[in-house]
């Protein structure tokens, strides 16, 4: 079953995946990562996000005008919001389960197949060494080099790139 899903993403992809490697994951990246926020955006209930993230900022600041001035009525009062702010963010990110559900197939499978055609390629070059490519790299002893970018550091600035444009636009925050 898995080399019928891997034939398909071959085709689809066509000639791309070894002249062009750099596109091809370009708009892997933008496909996945565009999939991924709109799942998110259809499952996830965004006005008790922003909610949450209001509750949480306005907690902080009690929080901190209670500290300031050693009231302990005060304090106790934002520790009992505080009790409550998590039982929200618990909701949510039980809320945020079914999304993680459908896309984690998704990442599996599409990264076994990428890895297939570019497990020591270099998707792009730097124009100077990068510290963090070389720890990266030495972490899995790879043969690419401080100044390469393989398959998988690609997706990750693609699906990025796409995934806050989205977010702007959905206005998810």
């Amino acid at each position: 079953m898995i080399e019928g899903i891997y034939k398909f993403l071959d085709d689809l992809f066509g000639g791309y995946i070894v002249q062009h490697p750099l596109l091809a994951i370009t708009f892997a990246g933008f496909v996945i990562g565009g999939s991924y926020t709109l799942i998110y955006y259809f499952f996830m209930d965004v006005e008790k996000m922003r909610k949450i993230q209001e509750v949480s900022k306005q907690l902080q600041k009690e929080m901190r005008e209670a500290q300031k001035s050693g009231d302990e009525k005060k304090l106790k009062k934002v520790q009992q919001k505080q009790l409550e702010l998590m039982r929200m963010q618990g909701d949510l990110m039980r809320q945020q389960t079914i999304p993680m559900l459908l896309t984690l197939p998704i990442f599996w499978v599409f990264f076994a197949w990428l890895r297939r055609w570019y497990v020591e390629v270099a998707i792009a070059k730097a124009p100077f060494n990068f510290f963090l490519f070389d720890w990266f790299h030495s972490l899995y002893h790879s043969a690419l080099g401080p100044d390469e970018l393989g398959y998988f550091g690609w997706y990750v600035l693609s699906s990025y790139v796409i995934g806050m444009v989205l977010r702007k636009f959905l206005d998810m925050g």
